[in-house]
């Protein structure tokens, strides 16, 4: 395996699911497609998001395409399993300007564009 594509799949990762398979396309070299998907349910991204998107950034770098997907969903309904109080349902101007934040703070490590 390429050094640069071992980095890629090991520093900073936990688990990859079909990790050969993963591996066969990094060393193909065709370009992927890598989504993240995050609910802006309050104003601030978190740490857990700052590992995601390290590594986002480490396939963007790469020449993948990546894509941030700020879904609005869980962020209407509020937690629907009654054991949080924290998340609470949102109006969807506080929704989007929780979206306008997590654009802007995700910037500092991807490339928006």
């Amino acid at each position: 395996m390429a050094k640069d594509n071992k980095n890629l799949l090991e520093r900073g990762v936990v688990d990859v699911i079909i990790k050969e398979e993963l591996e066969k396309k990094l060393n193909s070299g065709k370009k992927l497609r890598i989504k993240f998907g995050i609910d802006p349910t309050g104003s601030d991204l978190h740490i857990g998001h700052g590992v995601v998107l390290r590594k986002l950034k480490q396939f963007q770098d790469r020449g993948d395409t990546t894509i941030l997907l700020i879904g609005d969903y869980t962020a209407r309904i509020g937690d629907p399993t009654g054991k949080s109080e924290t998340r609470k349902t949102l109006t969807e101007e506080e929704i989007k300007e929780n979206m306008k934040h997590y654009i802007e703070q995700a910037s500092k490590v991807l490339d928006i564009k």
